[in-house]
């Protein structure tokens, strides 16, 4: 659940129905000034499917408090009916429900995976595509670098390279 401890360290709640110690839990880090949430949990409630809303209570994001600049990457292809009846759109919750999100880049065709990105101990992607993948590496790099010097270039000279080069892969969204 790396996207959603991500969301979190940005300043995004937690409010877990089946845990009176866990409601409205707060673990923004301060120091944190820029940030990636990429393929997180979407809002809870209605948005996840019967297996999720029975044993993971805890999928009930409030991102109104989420205010730390970040960029929210989802894949177009991440339905993750496991979890939710909404299809891909649930990923990006983050971005439409947050103050802070700057922008979303969906990834065209991506899966949960974005292209090879997988966790500690999950199988091995099952979009695995190098061209991808490398598009997310250097879009999430330069949107840190330009997010993290105010004067730095990186963001929208990659956005631009993006569309030039590369839009059949992935697009940006801003606010």
């Amino acid at each position: 659940m790396g996207g959603q401890t991500a969301g979190m360290l940005l300043g995004a709640r937690l409010t877990d129905p089946k845990d009176p110690t866990a409601q409205d839990v707060n673990m923004l880090e301060p120091r944190i000034k820029a940030g990636l949430i990429l393929t997180a949990p979407g809002n809870g409630g209605d948005s996840l499917s019967e297996m999720a809303a029975a044993n993971y209570t805890f999928f009930n994001p409030d991102f109104s408090h989420m205010t730390t600049r970040s960029l929210v990457v989802v894949g177009s292809d991440d339905a993750s009916a496991h979890l939710t009846v909404r299809g891909p759109s649930w990923h990006e919750d983050p971005y439409h429900y947050s103050p802070g999100a700057e922008a979303l880049m969906t990834v065209l065709g991506g899966k949960h995976g974005l292209g090879g990105i997988s966790g500690y101990d999950a199988r091995e992607t099952d979009d695995e595509d190098p061209e991808r993948l490398e598009i997310v590496l250097r879009m999430t790099w330069a949107y840190l670098r330009s997010a993290l010097d105010g004067d730095d270039r990186a963001w929208t000279d990659a956005r631009a390279a993006l569309q030039a080069y590369a839009s059949s892969q992935a697009r940006v969204d801003l606010r």
